[in-house]
């Protein structure tokens, strides 16, 4: 049998990215919408891997039927994220809000994919939530400018929660994922659930440095944010301080961020100003997530345990810290078993879209380099 090619760092990185982003996902979304303290008792104390459903009776029970959660089933935000993935490699270079009009949203109407929580192959659109609907209602039937599109929605995760492949296509330049996330997700979303999508990306993009740190990527991710979203990130990033525990980070991280959550403290029953566009608020899962990146020193299993015993948006919150932590740490810092089960359970080949990321990100930098190339030249001339 021939031995396999080696494997570049920026591979092993990409990767690691979207694998722990997908285990992340699929652990906290058996837990999603909790509280700590429902999901200990539910458990009988803190999930530290893949469990099974809240409900024995997942099919008839509410409010999460017919939805098959946990036992390793990824969530929409995984199935978002690999179609953002298949996106850049049809089009094999930087995306924005057109992009998103003309590609992604094909996706969601026109052929079926194994929906894990659904057993059985479906339309994604049929799997997503309202705010990614919108997509559909505002681009493909609202025929929207695709930079404005997102104006309207619920302002939310959404769009946040499948832009890691924007970090890694900017690896190392964590203003360029910013800017490009930022841009592409004008389709989705507004206001501070589009400035968490440009965070995000940014801290994914730090995280694919050689030598970053927990330290290092949330630092570069808070250097860009803006208005509430920064102070959210700030607030969290100086409660983590200090911390190294996950269990007794969620109760301070949740009061950090507490001032900057529309939702509530009853996320099953949101506030009258929830989801609304604001310039000193913010989305709970980015900066969470940001938090348990510092709390875990970057360790994966430690940032999606923190993640998904926080409850709420538990499946988010710990792709997000997945994500970021498996670009720092690279594939092999992924634990294995939760990769494979997972893998396995959702009948999805988790590492190809980080290989498939690995390449893009590759060309990108050479087609950058050249257009830079020109630029400089072309100043150069114009300075004689």
């Amino acid at each position: 049998m021939p031995e396999k090619a080696s494997t570049t760092l920026l591979e092993d990185k990409a990767v690691g990215a979207l694998v722990g982003s997908a285990v992340g996902d699929a652990i906290g979304g058996a837990v999603e919408g909790w509280t700590p303290e429902a999901i200990r008792e539910r458990h009988g104390g803190w999930v530290r891997g893949i469990v099974g459903p809240w409900y024995d009776d997942w099919r008839n029970a509410r409010p999460i039927a017919p939805y098959h959660k946990g036992d390793g089933h990824i969530t929409d935000d995984t199935l978002m994220t690999h179609a953002l993935v298949e996106v850049y490699d049809e089009r094999r270079q930087h995306l924005d809000a057109y992009a998103i009009a003309e590609s992604l949203v094909p996706k969601l109407l026109i052929g079926k994919r194994w929906v894990p929580e659904l057993e059985t192959d479906a339309l994604l659109l049929q799997r997503v939530f309202l705010a990614e609907k919108w997509l559909v209602a505002r681009l493909h039937y609202g025929h929207n400018d695709p930079r404005e599109a997102g104006v309207g929605n619920i302002v939310n995760c959404g769009a946040a929660m499948y832009v890691a492949p924007v970090g890694i296509a900017n690896a190392g330049d964590p203003a360029g994922a910013y800017a490009e996330a930022i841009d592409l997700a004008g389709a989705h979303q507004s206001s501070y659930g589009r400035e968490a999508a440009g965070v995000f990306a940014a801290a994914v993009a730090a995280a694919m440095m050689p030598e970053a740190t927990a330290s290092s990527a949330v630092a570069e991710a808070l250097a860009l944010a803006k208005d509430g979203t920064r102070a959210a990130v700030e607030a969290v990033v100086s409660a983590a301080d200090g911390l190294d525990d996950w269990e007794q980070a969620i109760p301070v991280l949740r009061r950090a961020v507490e001032p900057f959550d529309t939702v509530g403290p009853d996320y099953r029953d949101q506030s009258l100003d929830a989801r609304r566009p604001s310039r000193t608020k913010a989305i709970e899962e980015l900066p969470v997530a940001l938090g348990f990146v510092l709390v875990s020193g970057g360790d994966v299993r430690q940032a999606v345990l923190g993640g998904t015993n926080y409850g709420r948006d538990a499946d988010s919150i710990a792709s997000m810290a997945g994500a970021i932590t498996g670009a720092l740490g690279g594939a092999s810092c992924v634990p294995g078993e939760w990769a494979s089960e997972v893998a396995e359970a959702s009948r999805t080949d988790l590492e190809l879209p980080g290989r498939v990321m690995a390449s893009v990100a590759a060309e990108l930098h050479e087609s950058d380099a050249r257009r830079w190339s020109r630029r400089s030249e072309s100043l150069e001339r114009l300075r004689r």
